[in-house]
């Protein structure tokens, strides 16, 4: 009953039993009605003319019968003890989570599924991971010889989303058709490290790097680029994971010889963080590793804290205020009314 009685006024009863004596009231009113012996003989209503005009004694009659049956209600719903349950609010704060995604001209190949590029399925994937996920902070930097912050972490997905799907590869063969993993990991390591002097949160912080390729950015004697394993050290000193994804069945080399994706700087990369890498060779692959990275960092929240605020106050003020004016009126009635 408690339930109903909160659906509908939003009200928790503390002595709910209290109700059960308006179940009696109807009866009290019948025995009343039934039994109580006339003052008075009169003669049948039905030898009296119906046209005659009543008093206003007996007009009010049955209005001050109804305002006393009403207190008595709000009397009783008094006893019950209503309290207003009102939740505490808690500032738990969710995870911080920034998505990198490749953008170089490969993500343009639909080895994972057919008619579906890898970007489509990235971010098919990633949207449903993003829905899963509503107390987050989700942000997205997109990278191919550069990394680009596309969206900061926030909590409105809907322009995250939007975002999301505005990433388009790059020209095949252009200037920046790379991949620079190590420039995607540093530049979440800058976006999601604890500003100085701020105090450091209490929600994790990864990051998820969805790439179809190898380093090829910061190779062997460019000083000026970071390496991936460079980038890595500078997450794991801020506390931030890496999961890596490592999506697509390969690439063809400069002869045409078929080439196997080499994850090995992916794992050690992960590793170096407390992350995971992932190999993904089908669409499916990707969902599910989503779903793992989903289940492996979840925020247990403790159980919701309420509050009572007492609301019996108004309902047995209502109650007196009505068998006063009730009283009053029947009073007024039989002294000065005709």
């Amino acid at each position: 009953m408690n339930a109903w009685i909160e659906s509908w006024t939003g009200l928790w009863l503390l002595q709910p039993a209290w109700l059960l004596l308006g179940l009696a009231l109807p009866l009290a009113l019948l025995a009343r009605r039934r039994y109580r012996p006339a003052s008075v003989a009169f003669a049948p209503s039905a030898l009296y003319d119906a046209s005659a005009p009543r008093s206003w004694r007996e007009r009010l009659r049955l209005p001050l019968a109804g305002a006393e049956v009403l207190a008595l209600v709000l009397a009783l719903f008094a006893l019950a003890q209503p309290i207003e349950r009102v939740r505490t609010p808690r500032d738990v704060p969710g995870l911080e989570i920034l998505l990198c995604l490749d953008r170089s001209s490969s993500m343009r190949a639909d080895d994972l599924e057919a008619r579906r590029t890898r970007r489509e399925v990235a971010i098919d994937a990633a949207t449903r991971f993003i829905a899963a996920r509503p107390d987050d902070r989700i942000g997205l930097l997109s990278f191919a010889r550069y990394a680009d912050l596309v969206c900061p972490p926030t909590r409105d997905h809907a322009a995250l989303v939007a975002a999301l799907r505005r990433v388009e590869p790059v020209i095949a063969d252009g200037p920046e058709d790379a991949t620079g993993i190590g420039a995607a990991v540093a530049g979440a390591a800058r976006r999601l490290a604890v500003r100085p002097g701020a105090a450091r949160e209490r929600s994790a912080r990864i990051a998820i790097l969805f790439t179809d390729g190898e380093e090829n950015v910061a190779l062997a004697g460019s000083e000026a680029e970071i390496s991936p394993t460079a980038a890595a050290q500078l997450c794991a000193r801020e506390g931030i994971k890496i999961y890596a994804i490592a999506a697509g069945s390969g690439r063809r080399g400069a002869e045409g010889q078929w080439i196997e994706l080499d994850v090995s700087a992916l794992e050690e990369l992960a590793q170096r963080t407390g992350g995971r890498a992932f190999r993904a060779r089908r669409s499916a692959d990707v969902d599910q590793i989503f779903r793992a990275i989903d289940r492996l960092e979840r925020v247990e929240l403790e159980a919701p804290e309420w509050h009572a605020l007492e609301r019996a106050t108004p309902f047995l003020l209502a109650a007196l205020a009505l068998i006063a004016i009730a009283r009053a009126t029947a009073l007024l009635a039989r002294g000065t009314l005709p």
